[in-house]
Order: C-alpha cells, then sequence, then structure tokens
C-alpha cells in the first residue's frame, strides 16, 4: 500500500527552506548556477538540505499542465465580478470546462470553476493571485486537481 499523500499548500504555510529548494532547483534548471554547490550558496541553504528535499517540493505550476483544476470562489453578488475572472482566465489561455454559481445570499455566491491546463496557459499560481486579488472577492480554493 502506499502511504504518500500529496497537498496543497500556499506558499506562506511552507518553511524557508522548503521554498529555498525550490528556488535553488530553479537556479539549476534556468543555467544561472551551475552546480548545486553554487545553487545552494546563493539561496542559502546546506547542501544536504537541498538533497533532503529535492525531490518532495516543486512549484504547483510545474506538473498540472493537461490536467484540470477546479476552484471554489466566495464572492460578492456584484454585477461584471464574474466577467472580470473570465477575463483573467482568458490571458492566462487556461480553457474554462465548467462554471457554476449559487444564488446570491447575502450579498455572497459561490463559484464553482473548473479549468483545463493546456500547454499554453501561463503560470497558474499567478492566475489564481490576480483572481484572488480582485476586489469583492473573498476566497478562492483550489478544490480538487485531475
Amino acid at each position: 500500500m502506499n502511504d504518500i499523500k500529496y497537498y496543497l499548500v500556499k506558499s506562506k504555510a511552507i518553511p524557508e527552506v522548503l521554498l529555498k529548494v525550490v528556488e535553488a532547483k530553479r537556479l539549476l534548471e534556468n543555467g544561472t548556477a551551475e552546480t548545486i554547490h553554487d545553487a545552494t550558496e546563493a539561496v542559502g541553504i546546506s547542501r544536504s538540505s537541498f538533497y533532503k528535499y529535492k525531490d518532495d517540493i516543486f512549484p504547483f505550476h510545474d506538473n498540472v499542465k493537461g490536467q484540470t483544476i477546479t476552484l471554489v470562489l466566495q464572492v460578492e453578488d456584484r454585477t461584471g465580478l464574474l466577467a472580470e475572472m473570465l477575463r483573467i482566465v482568458a490571458r492566462y489561455q487556461a480553457n474554462i470546462l465548467t462554471i457554476h454559481q449559487s444564488i446570491p445570499i447575502n450579498g455572497m455566491t459561490s463559484i464553482t470553476l473548473s479549468l483545463e491546463i493546456l500547454s499554453t496557459t501561463g503560470d497558474i499560481s499567478s492566475m489564481i493571485n490576480e483572481i484572488e486579488a480582485q476586489d469583492g472577492i473573498h476566497q478562492v480554493k483550489i478544490a480538487g486537481r485531475e
């Protein structure tokens, strides 16, 4: 039986050493650092920390291409807000599969948005952050990923 579990966690909840491992991996991938020693020194972690965690953390956008992601949003019931969210999704070139909006209660509504992530889709983390930053959007959660 496989006991490995995966979690989606916002970066603010991740220990700094893990974020530095991701940064070191990025430096190696883009050629800014030639060796693991150079990369770990540049980000301020030990090589042993890098080796300990390198296979266990990766940016979310690195392996969602060709998959479906479902977002659940809590938003104000305001004219044009859904249209602005959809413009952001279009700008990042994700394919909208389904949209479901609940009936507004007390000026708030819930929206479930399923997106197909294409090879042309931009950085999903940035897209979600941009949606979340819109005035009137109170919460964005990733409900699932297939």
